[in-house]
């Protein structure tokens, strides 16, 4: 794991729940610096918040995550985006990958899942 740069997480979900639980199963010592409830807000919050990872929800309302990691990696081409969707199938899958995501996990998820995914992410 790369321990010489402190990551910051952003988390984008519709669902408080997932959020919450996103946020607090974080073992990986990453600085939480905020969460939004869809994609137009991860887009107004990463400009001011600067995270180096963000977990992305597909379904939300006002702006898609598909739609948000794209805008994202145009912005930000380091950024390191984990899409966690109850969407599971491939080509959802794929299609967030080739729009700039860097790994995809599917709801529902374990909290270790979810640690072991983003460790892929920041190593």
């Amino acid at each position: 794991m790369d321990t010489t740069v402190m990551h910051r997480l952003m988390v984008v979900d519709d669902s408080n729940v997932i959020r919450r639980r996103i946020e607090r199963a974080n073992e990986l010592d990453l600085e939480f610096v905020g969460a939004a409830r869809n994609g137009r807000e991860a887009l107004e919050m990463h400009a001011r918040l600067q995270p180096t990872l963000v977990t992305m929800d597909l379904t939300m309302p006002e702006m898609d995550g598909s739609e948000c990691v794209e805008q994202l990696v145009a912005r930000d081409p380091a950024l390191r985006i984990l899409v966690i969707s109850a969407l599971a199938d491939k080509l959802t899958a794929i299609e967030a990958l080739e729009k700039g995501a860097s790994g995809f996990l599917c709801k529902p998820f374990t909290d270790q899942q979810l640690n072991d995914a983003l460790r892929k992410l920041i190593e």
